[in-house]
């Protein structure tokens, strides 16, 4: 029997995971988190065989949570399964000791053939991730993507935001409405786990972020 933690933060599409996992034969859900931390404490108590990871978590990200539970309990593998398809990011996600990486609109047989593939200690990528997982380990040039569960678009707010402009020069410099740049604003902080443009800002330059000096454009 294969026991699966499944970390997903949308409950209704945990709810459908879970349910396909409960169809298949020898798999068993031992739990589900909705969070990175969430996650790490559940698979410290439950002591699954896989976790199934998602990345885009509120407060700890999926990829810190991956390499806390590698760290912790180097026996349990993880298996991501995202909306993240971006190179940096599979990158990141494997050097944080992912053993798999699927995308979420995957098939459910392909999900249960990955499951079954890293319960017998193989390694597994989504389509034609593999060939550019081996190709940005072989090239120095490229980096883990900074801050991966937030959007591009949510990224370069942020990045502005860590650089000093305010709420309605962020929105003139990237053409949004202030509206616009408000939600973005509370997405990062939802997604960061932060309360305030303080913590998010301290978050953004322990990234890297806000190198930019507020009179020079972007790019």
């Amino acid at each position: 029997m294969t026991r699966v933690v499944v970390v997903e933060d949308h409950p209704m599409f945990a709810e459908g995971l879970i349910g396909l996992l409960g169809d298949l034969d020898g798999v068993e859900v031992a739990g589900h988190a909705a969070s990175g931390e969430e996650a790490v404490e559940l698979v410290a108590a439950t002591s699954p065989d896989i976790v199934l990871m998602d990345l885009h978590l509120p407060g700890m990200s999926g990829i810190e949570a991956t390499r806390e539970i590698r760290s912790r309990c180097p026996g349990v593998a993880v298996l991501v399964l995202t909306m993240l398809s971006d190179d940096a990011t599979i990158l990141e996600a494997i050097r944080a000791g992912a053993r798999g990486y699927l995308l979420k609109e995957a098939a459910p047989a392909e999900i249960a053939r990955s499951l079954a593939a890293v319960a017998a200690g193989h390694v597994v990528f989504d389509g034609g991730a593999g060939d550019r997982v081996l190709a940005a380990l072989s090239d120095p040039r490229v980096e883990p993507r900074a801050l991966p569960e937030l959007t591009d678009r949510e990224l370069e707010v942020l990045d502005l935001m860590a650089a000093g402009l305010t709420n309605p020069a962020i929105a003139e410099r990237l053409f949004l409405s202030e509206k616009t740049v408000r939600n973005h604003v509370s997405n990062v902080f939802a997604k960061l786990g932060v309360g305030d443009r303080a913590a998010a800002v301290a978050r953004a330059r322990d990234a890297g972020l806000g190198s930019r000096r507020p009179g020079r454009p972007p790019g």
